[in-house]
């Protein structure tokens, strides 16, 4: 009985292969792709893409990274490296004139010797210096060691009326603004970075890279580290926690919260002046901080 039924289909599949088109109804099959034997299979092909958003990314951060020196670093330079001690590296000449520095070029150490001989040097190699100003210009940075090279001078320093019998007389007097002891105006060397073009947005750590050269920051303690030693050790914790304490004085508030977003004086009922120190805006955390006189006399805090 089963031999009947495979007779049957053997001959229905013989006659399917001789139908005309049969093979047209069969599902085309998938072309063999063939690669030539010199020709090199890219693994991943999106890497160059990636690349390319990557150098894009480098060269967009890097705008941002050559946009102009900002008012809020400013502050920070001053705030971080006017006022730092380190350990001179090289001889610095005396004078007005200072030493220029190119930066992104090689010093010119044969040029920095030649101004120290002329006009002899102000700072020698392994002084512990002080920075005591910057002054920020156009093109230029400009930092005062030891009270700088720059003497300052004013008009009528120069001039002094005698008045006695006869005509009046006038002689020539020459007097500089006073300073720290030891750290007079003109007394000390400048350093004059120069960029040729505005000057760059950058950060303490990235002005103290440049004046390496000169300074060695590395072993010297803060000037801010000095001076918060000297305080009693609440203040000195409170500065250390960032929050306000009854009792600071201006200095010491800005040392533990920096400057404040608002100021407001008034005189109170009896006559007092008083002065609120606002750090924050409402509906945000905000922290009113009142002066009577010269410290602080109360602190508030909204919301609670």
């Amino acid at each position: 009985m089963s031999n009947w039924t495979v007779i049957p289909l053997a001959f229905l599949l013989l006659a399917d292969a001789d139908i005309p088109r049969a093979n047209s109804l069969r599902p085309a099959e998938k072309p063999s792709i063939s690669f030539r034997s010199d020709e090199e299979i890219p693994l991943f092909p999106n890497t160059g893409n990636s690349s390319d958003n990557t150098q894009s990314q480098e060269k967009s951060t890097g705008t941002s990274r050559n946009a102009p020196l900002q008012e809020s670093s400013k502050l920070s330079l001053i705030r971080f490296v006017s006022g730092e001690f380190a350990k001179a590296v090289k001889a610095l000449p005396a004078g007005k004139q200072g030493i220029i520095v190119y930066v992104g070029k090689p010093l010119n150490t044969e040029l920095l010797d030649r101004a120290v001989a002329t006009h002899g040097a102000a700072v020698n190699t392994g002084d512990n210096v002080q920075i005591t100003k910057l002054e920020f210009r156009d093109h230029q940075i400009v930092v005062d060691l030891n009270g700088g090279g720059r003497g300052k001078h004013h008009w009528r320093d120069h001039l002094q009326i005698g008045i006695g019998g006869g005509y009046p007389t006038m002689r020539s007097t020459s007097t500089q603004e006073g300073g720290p002891p030891g750290l007079q105006p003109g007394m000390g060397s400048t350093i004059f970075l120069e960029w040729n073009k505005s000057v760059p947005d950058m950060s303490p750590a990235d002005l103290k890279q440049l004046l390496s050269p000169f300074l060695n920051f590395e072993k010297e303690r803060s000037a801010s580290v000095h001076w918060v030693d000297t305080l009693p050790p609440e203040m000195k914790k409170a500065i250390q926690e960032r929050r306000p304490v009854v009792g600071m004085d201006r200095e010491e508030l800005i040392a533990a919260m920096g400057k404040p977003d608002h100021k407001v004086r008034e005189r109170d009922a009896e006559g007092n002046d008083i002065e609120d120190w606002i750090y924050g805006q409402p509906p945000s955390k905000t922290v009113f901080v009142r002066f009577t006189g010269d410290h602080v006399t109360s602190i508030k805090q909204f919301p609670q």
